[in-house]
């Protein structure tokens, strides 16, 4: 079976522009949660890379479970975790105690998942190098 790691990295970084384009139209709450899915994929491709097969949508996880040959930054953990944040209530209405996930979402938001979501892809990309 061929390896498809570079087909996960490339879609992560494809992600990681719909992000930069969802910000650019004030679209803040699909913003956060693209920067998740980004960095989700990037993640699981240097899993794929390893030889690893990875499950899940925790991205803090997902770094963690990277093999002690690959030495993960802490400070990129605790990344993962912010991001952690945007998978569910980004797009659900019911996961605030009140108002749609747009209103709980803006440029401060979406600024700051973007750029946790490249510094991680950028060591994965290090990594898969």
């Amino acid at each position: 079976m061929p390896n498809r790691a570079r087909d996960w990295l490339n879609q992560a970084i494809r992600d990681l522009e719909q992000a930069e384009d969802s910000r650019r139209a004030g679209r803040h709450e699909w913003a956060c949660f693209a920067a998740q899915q980004a960095t989700e994929k990037a993640v699981k491709a240097l899993h794929l890379q390893l030889g690893q097969e990875a499950w899940g949508h925790v991205v803090a996880m997902l770094l963690k479970e990277l093999p002690e040959t690959v030495s993960v930054p802490d400070e990129l953990i605790e990344k993962g975790r912010v991001l952690d944040n945007f998978y569910i209530p980004s797009r659900y209405p019911d996961s605030h105690p009140e108002g749609a996930p747009f209103e709980h979402y803006g440029p401060l938001q979406s600024e700051e998942a973007i750029r946790y979501a490249g510094e991680i892809i950028a060591f994965v990309r290090s990594q898969m190098a």
